[in-house]
């Protein structure tokens, strides 16, 4: 075969190098043929052996949502299990008891097997088992495709001996290299010993699975590199670590996560869903685009509103269907234009039970019990701050009082551009 044929078949193809952060090692470019250097020739070794690479995404399901951020790595597999691979997904249901201390200024809470059995079952259902294959962010359904393993099937049946062979594999000075341990270490912040062996049991896992390719975001390339580590020292031919961006959230500015509310979860409805999306900063959209879709940038308008809407309408598309987007998107335009009567009472807003609001109820206490705000002294601040409507006119007084539910029933509750809900009796 001719050099300049082998260059193009190692080339990464497109679907794989979209949105990639970092990939280790990456050889010496493209037409390198170590197979074990350069990704390119594995995916050609593969192919010539009609092997399916075996890619690891290792999850610990320390609580109940996955929202989009999280999302980005299950579309990367998902990429991969389309092209013929075997996505190898691991519930950390052992290393989740310990916890991931990336990130992490003090020690995690532990928490129990029942926990995170509960939280892996909610996991699963939102990655699309059971579901739509359709609109599932990873193939339950194509034989051979997926394996989903919880590594209590292997961590929990090492002895002592196999612990301290373990143990063995690091040093104390490599495990302060990370950086959230270097930051405790040197501002004198505790780090328990269990902890340490967090890397090191996620990496046994690589080792467990044989993994070819480990999928990990940016602040995992430690974890992911003692994988490689652990292989080698178990006469495994390493796998290669293939990095994504941490998305940025909805203020465009700070990660996406929950803690700091501003997160669009994957089991939210149409409408706040596209709602959210829609508002998204100008900055980060193009980082959407490229992370959440396999939309062609360069064929997308240049204006930053219709971008900004392409990707609201395809995000939401892709885990609702067309047709729920495409209504989010119409129901978006009438209620956030603050448009009243026949608009807003025909559009699909998701509903709010009134059974836990004891009438007379005031407009602080109502958002409260409906689940719109954390409390109430959040519900005064935003009512105070002109962010809430009630079928589009702004409620101006937190304690303005309703006299039942009857008053409010079919009536839509709005909190900024991105929170809507339609009041129900019981």
């Amino acid at each position: 075969m001719a050099k300049g044929a082998v260059a193009e078949q190692l080339e990464l193809p497109g679907w794989l190098a979209r949105g990639m952060a970092d990939l280790f090692p990456a050889g010496e470019g493209p037409a390198s043929s170590d197979a074990d250097q350069a990704l390119g020739a594995r995916l050609v070794e593969a192919a010539a052996d009609g092997r399916p690479l075996r890619v690891k995404l290792g999850i610990d399901p320390t609580g109940s949502d996955i929202h989009l951020g999280h999302s980005i790595l299950f579309r990367k597999l998902r990429a991969f299990q389309d092209a013929g691979h075997t996505a190898v997904l691991i519930i950390g249901d052992f290393t989740a008891r310990i916890g991931d201390p990336t990130g992490k200024s003090s020690t995690r809470v532990q928490l129990t097997a029942e926990q995170v059995e509960a939280n892996a079952t909610t996991y699963l259902q939102q990655l699309g088992q059971g579901q739509d294959p359709a609109h599932a962010l990873v193939d339950f359904d194509t034989p051979g495709r997926l394996e989903v393993r919880r590594n209590s099937e292997w961590l929990a049946a090492l002895n002592l001996p196999q612990v301290i062979e373990l143990l063995a594999t690091s040093t104390v000075g490599q495990m302060l290299a990370k950086e959230d341990f270097a930051k405790r270490y040197g501002s004198g912040t505790p780090i328990v010993l269990h902890e340490f062996l967090y890397p090191l049991l996620q990496g046994y896992d690589s080792v467990a699975v044989r993994a070819d390719i480990e999928l990990g975001g940016t602040d995992q390339k430690f974890n992911v590199a003692m994988g490689r580590d652990l292989q080698r020292h178990w006469r495994q031919r390493p796998q290669f670590g293939l990095l994504l961006p941490i998305l940025p959230g909805l203020d465009g500015v700070q990660k996406m996560s929950k803690s700091l509310g501003n997160t669009v979860g994957l089991s939210e409805d149409p409408l706040s869903m596209y709602s959210k999306l829609e508002k998204v900063p100008d900055a980060v959209v193009d980082d959407y685009l490229t992370l959440l879709t396999d939309l062609d940038l360069a064929a997308l308008p240049a204006n930053p509103r219709q971008r900004q809407k392409a990707m609201a309408l395809e995000v939401t598309r892709a885990r609702h269907g067309l047709a729920a987007a495409q209504q989010a998107q119409l129901d978006a335009a009438t209620l956030v234009g603050g448009a009243a009567g026949a608009g807003a009472a025909d559009a699909e807003v998701p509903e709010a039970s009134l059974a836990a609001v004891n009438f007379p109820a005031r407009a602080f206490y109502l958002l409260s019990a409906v689940g719109v705000c954390a409390s109430s002294s959040e519900a005064r601040r935003q009512i105070q701050g002109g962010g809430v409507r009630l079928d589009g006119q702004k409620l101006a007084d937190a304690n303005q009082e309703f006299a039942s539910a009857a008053e409010l029933d079919g009536k839509v509750l709005q909190l900024g551009k991105r929170t809507f809900r339609r009041l129900v009796m019981p």
